[in-house]
């Protein structure tokens, strides 16, 4: 192989299908159509001489070749992006994209209502907020950042501890009207109780309803949190919720928010903001996070009340 027949721009290409799986999601990524990055893997796999994917009907597994590619490419990338962020960064203002991972509820309740700030002071900053109920691989590019429940033991991950926050029992007002006050544990297995699919919770620190009592019932379940909430509001039963969404929805109003037990059970849970080692030190990730970081401080209150 000549060195002119090595087009290095073909690996981010090779990056982003190795780190996706699929053509399409790749392509969406990096904001190109699929056709050009079918070209671009397929000028890579001939320039080397080696096929570096294997394709499935499910999308894209790495051959070992690709394997062996794939460790010499993230080498590169983390060389490129530490010279972006050393010399690129030291006299050009924020600006690009940067991408934040969060559970659907914090993202949702907590963190949408205050980015509007951070677009206001980085005007050249695009801002994506994905608020979703799963974890975001930060090795995968999934995210720029990502907010967690845990602090992760293994990767090339940087993890800073945001806060605690506190979390309730809470059934709406109408609903306790219709059925009478709950006055004690005992009484809790009384109640239908919503909360999370089993299969789906997607980190262990969500299974907190056999924390609360024993032979509770939960009947109604879905993935999300934001469901769970409004089927709370809707008067389906009793929910395990944060008290920075709950305490939104207090008042007098048949579907507002009323807390149970609230001296007897609580629980406490954490966020961490996680960055990729390679890429926390970027301008726009490094801002983004510090930002983050500001506004829950800020916000600690309603984080973790009383």
């Amino acid at each position: 192989m000549r060195a002119g027949d090595f087009e290095w721009s073909d690996l981010i290409f090779f990056l982003a299908v190795a780190r996706a799986g699929r053509l399409t999601v790749a392509a969406a990524r990096l904001k190109v159509e699929h056709s050009t990055v079918s070209r671009r893997i397929g000028a890579l796999e001939a320039a080397l001489g080696a096929k570096l994917f294997d394709r499935r009907p499910h999308g894209y597994g790495l051959t070992a070749a690709g394997e062996r590619l794939m460790a010499a490419a993230e080498g590169m990338e983390t060389l490129a992006l530490a010279a972006q962020g050393e010399i690129g960064g030291a006299d050009l203002g924020v600006a690009g994209t940067v991408r934040i991972g969060a559970p659907d509820g914090f993202g949702t309740f907590f963190l949408a209502p205050r980015i509007s700030a951070l677009a206001d002071l980085h005007p050249e900053l695009d801002i994506q907020l994905l608020a979703m109920p799963r974890l975001f691989s930060l090795s995968k590019r999934e995210a720029d950042i990502a907010i967690s429940l845990s602090r992760p033991k293994e990767g090339r991950l940087h993890a800073r501890k945001l806060t605690d926050y506190r979390l309730g029992l809470y059934a709406a007002r109408a609903y306790l009207e219709r059925h009478g006050p709950i006055e004690s544990r005992a009484g809790l297995q009384r109640h239908p109780f919503i909360g999370y699919v089993d299969d789906l919770i997607y980190a262990p620190e969500l299974d907190y309803v056999p924390l609360v009592a024993k032979d509770i019932r939960v009947r109604l379940k879905s993935s999300s949190l934001v469901a769970q909430l409004t089927a709370t509001q809707a008067g389906a039963g009793v929910c395990v919720l944060p008290c920075f969404m709950a305490d939104l929805f207090a008042g007098e109003r048949p579907d507002a928010l009323v807390p149970i037990l609230p001296g007897e059970v609580g629980l406490t849970r954490t966020f961490w903001l996680l960055t990729h080692t390679d890429t926390r030190d970027l301008a726009r990730i490094r801002v983004a996070a510090d930002f983050i970081a500001g506004v829950v401080q800020k916000g600690r209150g309603v984080l973790l009340p009383g």
